[in-house]
């Protein structure tokens, strides 16, 4: 199953193509400043006034427009040039580019300040000597781009891998491979992106698809290169005024990932895999019989055969096993429950659909036009050609068809491709030009058939692989193959940080891990509390061990129990960050030096993190462990979720975790909103709304926004946004709740605040004297509310 990296390189001899290179002329044509060297032109334009792209075309080659990546259209104004004899100069407000005519070299700044500057800049590599390995392609020459950078800098980026958060002195493979067991160290797994982030708060993306190599100074030389066997010597410089400024940038000129359905935040029943529709059946409703939430179910690949291998590709109900499929599926979707299949785009010669592949020309071919085949774990099989309109859209009407049938989502699977010798053929190109973008061009393909045959549907799109900019077709990506033990959960939040800053904000993993017959309650609990706070609660494992907590010990079942209630509990909070996230591109989890970004002992940190702007986690990632040290952000106080306790911003603490929760803390002086726990998502109703206010006299005023809509259509779906204000004045705390929809139900629900050292004297809610309980133990003020206008204002007399 496992491919040899195409790269082979035996003895690498650098060349510089731009050791003569000279300055000729230049011209500027609208907003693209074009330079002519000798060997070759410089295309440099501005998207926005914080981000540039550089391209390089080679005297024997021409323009490549087409690019995988970007969406956003250059900015033809806002920018100012200026040249002289010596230099050219082309600058915004923020960006700043510079051009020595000679020595040419090329100077990027961000307000003054040095970021980088190409050293070679572009230049051919030679590789010596030519040979083959067991049939891989080796390549006698790469391109190369060339970067000076500073000596100080953190660098991230890579797309998902398991290496430390700072990712500098490695050399990175681009690409995608699945990594089966993976543990405290991955050096390549399913999404290699070609993107460089700088702790100095600027990002490189290199906008080219064939595979190749990130150097990020390996040889502690203070130089980022870009190695690839061919195609765009283009490349895009974002800045940002900060870090979130930074990955929103990013995702303007990527694409937003569209607002998921909000089901998407409840919890899955999956596991590798529901042999029949009676397990089905009778796991959902051990999910119900056990009062467990739980909103969709995953079925893996034995809804199309009854065998792991020789089946794949069939790509219809295996009717033995699943005799009423349309029926199952309604059956759930009026439980609240939406069934999700597995997909691939491996078509076996031994399946059902082998010959209509072949008739149909949807295959990518060999270099005489055949049906390329070749062996894998599941069997011989050809793959899918999704860059040829003919395959795309035969690929789509197996997915009509299932969407037809009532499944709620797509799970694509193997999408790296796992396994595409580079002797293989497509319409977009040939395997290696295409391989990094198979996945992304596969989340395409189903999130326009969604578009165009299911408007009014919000899509799932559930894959393993994927490319810059992915999160535009919707992409929930998942972090593969990873080990049921502890060193597998180790590097999660690493790789899921590491990804929302390169756009992909739903970077989740197989709660509980995937791989191996590890019972160990101890490490799913853990795993599972850790989840609460992930864009996506999907626990999924091999078959050996149980994966969903109905099948786990009860004292497992229990903490679970508790665990996704809190989930659930919590979807009011989740969702608005989900659509804050479609807004503005900023993740869902944040590092903590998005907090306090002039910490550097934070750069390199992945112990804890931000959920959204609000909680601060640390996760339990060692057995038997009961204690965790915990930095608390300087910028506000905060309050353990659990206990009450309040925690001075700035200070470290030894915090006692317990077996029910991990370290869960809430920032001071904000509002957060929360509901009652529901079976599914189904039965929630947007209207019940508990909110939560923990009280700090420092904080006098605060302001939040929530957004509630009807959670799963396209269009109409009432949209509303929230406004929650504090303000303390004197001896006097106000709450103004604000409504921007006129089609708003209205809010009702229980109100509490905690911290709050005295029973206050009175509460009014809109001029009327309200009813109260204050704790005097606890220090917590609760009463019921209601907003039925478009603004409710509640006055606490301290």
């Amino acid at each position: 199953m496992k491919k040899l990296f195409l790269l082979v390189f035996l003895s690498t001899v650098g060349f510089a193509q731009n050791a003569d290179r000279k300055y000729l002329s230049h011209q500027l044509n609208e907003n693209v400043l074009e330079i002519k060297t000798s060997d070759g032109r410089y295309f440099i334009q501005f998207y926005t006034d914080k981000i540039i792209e550089t391209t390089f075309v080679p005297e024997e080659e021409k323009f490549n427009s087409i690019s995988h990546a970007v969406v956003l259209k250059p900015n033809t104004n806002g920018f100012q040039f200026k040249q002289s004899t010596d230099y050219l100069e082309i600058k915004t407000s923020s960006l700043e580019v510079q051009i020595v005519k000679s020595p040419f070299q090329i100077y990027y700044y961000k307000n003054g300040t040095l970021l980088l500057s190409e050293k070679l800049g572009y230049f051919k590599r030679k590789h010596e000597p030519l040979e083959r390995v067991k049939g891989n392609i080796v390549y006698d020459s790469t391109e190369v781009i060339q970067f000076n950078i500073n000596s100080t800098e953190k660098l991230y980026g890579g797309g998902a891998r398991v290496l430390g958060m700072d990712r500098r002195g490695n050399r990175l493979a681009l690409y995608n491979r699945a990594d089966y067991g993976y543990e405290r160290r991955s050096e390549l797994m399913n999404f290699t992106l070609p993107i460089v982030i700088s702790s100095q708060k600027y990002m490189v993306h290199f906008d080219n698809a064939p595979i190749g190599y990130l150097d990020l100074d390996s040889k502690k030389e203070n130089v980022l290169e870009y190695e690839t066997i061919s195609g765009r010597k283009t490349y895009q410089i974002i800045v940002g005024d900060s870090w979130e400024d930074l990955v929103s940038n990013y995702t303007t000129l990527t694409g937003k990932q569209p607002l998921p359905p909000q089901w998407a935040l409840g919890n899955f029943s999956s596991r590798f895999g529901y042999h029949s529709e009676a397990e089905a059946r009778r796991t959902i409703q051990k999910f119900q019989d056990d009062k467990i939430p739980v909103d969709a179910i995953i079925l893996d690949l034995y809804w199309f055969g009854k065998e792991v291998q020789g089946t794949m590709g069939n790509l219809e109900i295996f009717r033995d096993s699943f005799p009423t499929f349309e029926k199952m599926v309604a059956d759930f979707t009026k439980m609240g429950i939406k069934t999700i299949p597995i997909t691939e785009p491996f078509i076996l010669t031994t399946s059902k659909k082998w010959q209509e592949a072949v008739d149909k020309k949807i295959l990518a071919t060999d270099s005489i036009g055949r049906p390329f085949t070749y062996d894998f774990y599941f069997g011989n099989t050809g793959i899918i050609d999704i860059f040829k309109p003919e395959g795309k859209n035969w690929f789509w009407d197996i997915y009509k068809d299932l969407a037809n049938k009532g499944v709620g989502g797509v799970w694509g699977d193997l999408g790296e491709p796992e396994v595409f010798p580079a002797a293989a053929k497509t319409y977009g190109g040939t395997a290696d030009e295409v391989h990094n973008i198979y996945g992304h061009n596969w989340a395409k393909l189903v999130f326009e058939g969604y578009q165009k045959d299911f408007p009014a549907q919000r899509p799932f799109i559930l894959m393993r692989s994927g490319y810059s900019g992915s999160q535009r077709y919707g992409m929930i990506p998942w972090s593969g193959d990873v080990n049921r033990t502890w060193g597998g959960l180790s590097g999660q939040v690493e790789i899921s940080l590491q990804m929302g800053m390169q756009g992909l904000a739903y970077m989740h993993s197989d709660l509980g891990g995937f791989a191996g017959a590890n019972l160990d309650d101890e490490l799913y609990v853990r795993w599972l509390q850790y989840g609460v706070f992930n864009p996506i609660f999907r626990p999924h494992a091999q078959s050996d061990v149980a994966s969903e907590p109905v099948f786990r010990s009860d004292w497992a079942k229990s903490l679970a129990k508790q665990a996704i209630e809190l989930r659930y509990q919590m979807l009011p909070y989740n969702y608005s960050l989900a659509y804050e996230n479609s807004q503005t591109g900023i993740p869902l989890m944040r590092p903590l030096f998005f907090e306090e970004p002039e910490n550097v002992a934070l750069l390199t940190k992945s112990d804890g993190y931000l959920w959204g702007k609000d909680f601060l986690i640390y996760p339990i990632m060692e057995a038997n462990k009961s204690i965790n040290e915990v930095y608390f952000p300087k910028n506000s106080n905060w309050i353990d979720f659990y206990s009450n306790r309040k925690y001075i911003g700035g200070s470290t603490e030894i915090i006692y975790v317990p077996k029910n929760y991990i370290s869960t803390f809430v920032r001071s002086g904000v509002l957060i909103p929360m509901t009652k726990v529901v079976q599914t998502t189904q039965n929630y109703s947007n209207s019940n709304l508990d909110l939560r206010l923990y009280f700090d006299e420092k904080v006098t005023s605060s302001e939040r926004e929530f957004y509630f809509d009807e959670g799963n259509n396209s269009s109409t779906n009432n949209p509303e946004l929230l406004k929650c204000e504090t303000e303390i004045e004197g001896k006097e705390l106000t709450i103004l709740i604000e409504s921007n929809s006129i089609n708003s139900n209205g809010k009702n629900g229980e109100f509490s605040i905690y911290q709050l050292n005295k029973k206050p004297k009175s509460i009014t809610i809109n001029g009327k004297k309200a009813k109260f309980i204050y704790n005097k133990k606890n220090n917590v003020l609760s009463f019921d509310y209601t907003h039925n206008s478009s603004k409710t204002t509640i006055k606490i007399k301290l």
